[in-house]
C-alpha cells in the first residue's frame, strides 16, 4: 500500500487576493485555476517550489459557517510547516516582501524555525530540518 497527502484546504475569502499572496509573497506555483460552472466556484491549486508533492488547494468560503474559520482553521496552533533547504534565504525573501512573522526564528534541536501568518492569519512555520 502506498498514500500520502496530496492536498489541504485551506478556507480563504477571496480567491485572486489568496492566489497573490502565495505566488508573489511565498513564491509559490499556481498549478491550477478552473472554473466549475456546477458548483460556482474555482478549483484552485498552489504549491510550494521544489519536489514536494503536497499541494494546498485554496477553498473560497462558500457559508457564514465556513468564513467563521478563515484564519484560524487549528483553533491559534500552527497549522502548515513549510520546508525550506535555505532558512536564511527564504525568511529574509518574505520579510522583505512583507510576510508578517509572528515568532522570530529560533535554533532547537531540530532545525531553524520561525512562525510566519499567510494572508488571513493561519499560521505556518517556516522550517529548515536538520
Amino acid at each position: 500500500m502506498s498514500q500520502s497527502i496530496s492536498l489541504v484546504a485551506i478556507v480563504v475569502s477571496d480567491y485572486d487576493d489568496a492566489i497573490a499572496f502565495y505566488t508573489q509573497k511565498l513564491g509559490f506555483t499556481l498549478v491550477e485555476d478552473t472554473y466549475q460552472a456546477e458548483q460556482d466556484k474555482r478549483w484552485v491549486v498552489v504549491k510550494p517550489r521544489g519536489n514536494g508533492q503536497a499541494s494546498v488547494l485554496l477553498a473560497k468560503a462558500s457559508s457564514t459557517h465556513q468564513e467563521k474559520y478563515i484564519g484560524n482553521q487549528t483553533g491559534g496552533r500552527v497549522f502548515l510547516f513549510l520546508q525550506t533547504d535555505d532558512f536564511d534565504r527564504d525568511y529574509e525573501a518574505y520579510s522583505k516582501k512583507g510576510v508578517k512573522f509572528v515568532r522570530p526564528p529560533k535554533v532547537a534541536d531540530y532545525g531553524k524555525v520561525a512562525v510566519f501568518e499567510d494572508l488571513y492569519g493561519n499560521l505556518w512555520d517556516l522550517v529548515q530540518f536538520n
